[in-house]
């Protein structure tokens, strides 16, 4: 477009004679999301049982589900299989230089388990799987890690009864109050060490520079002296 054009155009913009993308009227497309659609999406869960629906679901239908959606990559018993992830065992092994991440060893909190579990999985099929059978694949999980018994039962209403073994193993990110301050500072430029600098050593006297045979240090030329050098 040319400059002419260019100034025109903003001519009949400023005259309100061409809308722009502020002034143009609403289009009528669309409506507000009703309460019960913006529910359907809101499936989080919170580690306070926020957000739990109603259901519940027992170890053996956990396990029984969990060999149909689950083992072919997490193993029979949450073992893991090849690259994919174990979910259970590693208990005390955090501290270890190769320590073993899993639900039971690791996961601060149950509603992290029920949450990816009804969100994600199972991988490629994610939310396939009811409330009940997410409930009862956790229960599952909950007994494979050793926390339950077999016949437990997980509801909407003992949720929040299950402690994680490492639910106090997780603390707030405090970096930027402790450490961030010690690197934002303004950069001392100058006198920045009171005094003047003093040699205190030598590297020679501390031993670290190589010598030859004879002690001199390495890579020393002979000095020659004029009466020598005369003779």
């Amino acid at each position: 477009m040319s400059k002419s054009r260019n100034s025109a155009f903003a001519a009949l913009l400023a005259a309100g004679l061409i809308a722009g993308p502020t002034l143009a009227e609403p289009l009528g497309i669309g409506r507000e999301a009703l309460p019960e659609e913006i529910a359907a999406w809101d499936v989080a869960v919170l580690p306070d049982g926020t957000g739990l629906r109603e259901g519940s679901g027992d170890v053996e239908t956990g396990d029984e589900l969990f060999a149909e959606h689950c083992a072919s990559c997490h193993g029979d018993f949450a073992e893991g299989l090849d690259s994919w992830p174990s979910l259970a065992g590693g208990a005390g092994s955090l501290n270890d230089p190769r320590p073993v991440k899993t639900i039971g060893s690791y996961w601060p909190y149950l509603s992290t388990v029920y949450d990816y579990v009804h969100r994600s999985m199972p991988f490629g099929n994610a939310q396939v799987l009811s409330v009940d059978d997410t409930y009862a694949i956790t229960a599952f999980l909950l007994y494979s890690n050793g926390l339950v018994e077999d016949d437990f039962v997980l509801t909407h209403e003992n949720f929040t009864d299950i402690a994680m073994p490492n639910a106090e193993g997780f603390y707030p990110d405090d970096r930027p109050e402790t450490e961030y301050v010690q690197f934002s500072a303004e950069p001392c430029m100058t006198d920045c060490i009171p005094g003047a600098p003093e040699i205190t050593k030598r590297a020679a006297e501390l031993k670290v520079t190589p010598t030859d045979e004879d002690g001199t240090p390495a890579g020393t030329l002979p000095v020659i002296s004029a009466a020598a050098d005369a003779g």
